[in-house]
This record gives C-alpha cells, structure tokens and sequence, in this order.
C-alpha cells in the first residue's frame, strides 16, 4: 500500500490534484490523506505501507506540525528502509525533528530554521524542467516538461550525497528540480520539486513523471 499525506498547500490543494491525477493502476494502491494526521500519528500504517508519499510542510496551512506518534512511526518506516517520495516542498515536511532534517537529500529550508541555516526562497516564473545527463535509472524514463509561472525552488540545503535528475533555469542559473539520494538506513528518497499552482499540478507531463517516480520506488 503507498500512504500518500498531504496538506491543503495554501488552499491549493496539490497534493490532492496530484493524486486524483494518478493512473488508475496507481491510485487504487494509495491511502491519501488530505489536512488529516490522524493515521499519520496513529502510527500503524507503517507496518503496511511500500510506499511513503509526503506533500506537506509541517505547521502550515492552519495545520499543527506532526507530533511524536508521527515521528515514531516515520523513524521506524525509514529505519527499515522505507523508500519515500517528497513532493513540492515536503523535504520540510517534518522539519522540526533534527533526524529529519538530516536525511532528505536536499532540504526546503523554512524561515528561523532550528541549525540556523539562510531560509530557501522560490521565485516565481515560468520554467523548463530538463532531464539531466545522469546515469540513475528514472532519468532513462522522466521526460521535460514546461511549466507557466509557478515556485521555482532555490536555495536549497544540501544534506547528503544527490544526484540530480532534472534542473530548470533561472536567471541563467541552473537549479535541482528532481533529485535522488539515500537516507542512512538505506531508503532511497526522490525529490519531485516542481507544482504548485493548480494549473501546473494537473500538467499531464508533471503527473506522468510523478507517477514514473512512484513506479520506479515501489
């Protein structure tokens, strides 16, 4: 089973586009949770769950950051290694636990942020997400897409050992837009950046290489 959490997003409502965009095949394999940690902190999910997909930050949206019972159980589904897909900016997900914030590859990072490290920031502009040279195996199947305006994430930490699956430009500089890293039990974790707006979270190229990803992790 995938637990696909997710937040409303600002009332964007991401996380549930992305899912109701999923093939069939797909989302009849997902649990999806929308503005509703109560599985998430109930904790038993993870003994079933093959798939751990996150579009959330935590403490926003009106929402309460996830409390121990969610930590305990996501701690446990990534000691066994658990691979996970952290779509948008959910590699902020659970920021406000130090492990976490360790292990996402590269990391969202949030205003006033526990290490001190400089805030991230997401200009706002359309985008083309390229595929990058990369001998990883989801680069032989993600493919470009073109985005209207929309958060282009910058500014990201780094945390662990990447590489990186796609980019996109800005101000002629280039960005990570899809990343692959390892936690250190040895859970595979993809960053899926891009898709915000409505508009771009039901691109038909977004959604399909959202639904490679999972392919790919599961």
């Amino acid at each position: 089973m995938i637990f696909f959490f997710s937040d409303n997003h600002y009332n964007t409502h991401a996380g549930k586009n992305i899912f109701q965009n999923l093939p069939c095949d797909l989302k009849e394999k997902v649990r999806f949770f929308e503005d509703d940690f109560t599985v998430l902190e109930e904790g038993s999910w993870e003994k079933e769950c093959k798939l751990l997909v996150l579009h959330l930050i935590g403490g926003t949206c009106s929402l309460p950051h996830p409390g121990s019972g969610a930590e305990g159980a996501v701690k446990k589904y990534c000691e066994r290694k658990g691979n996970m897909l952290l779509l948008h900016g959910s590699s902020a997900a659970f920021w406000q636990w130090q492990w976490w914030r360790e292990i996402t590859g590269v990391r969202w990072v949030r205003p006033n942020d526990p290490d001190g490290v400089e805030r991230s920031t997401h200009p706002k502009a359309p985008c083309h997400v390229a595929v990058c040279k990369c001998r990883h195996p989801l680069c032989r199947e993600l493919e470009n897409f073109d985005l209207p305006e929309d958060e282009i994430y910058i500014d990201l930490e780094q945390t662990s050992p990447v590489s990186c699956l796609m980019t996109c430009d800005v101000n002629g500089k280039s960005f990570p837009q899809c990343t692959s890293s390892f936690t250190p039990w040895g859970g595979e974790v993809i960053n899926f950046i891009p898709g915000h707006k409505e508009e771009c979270v039901s691109n038909a190229a977004l959604n399909a290489d959202i639904a490679r990803a999972i392919r790919y992790l599961l």
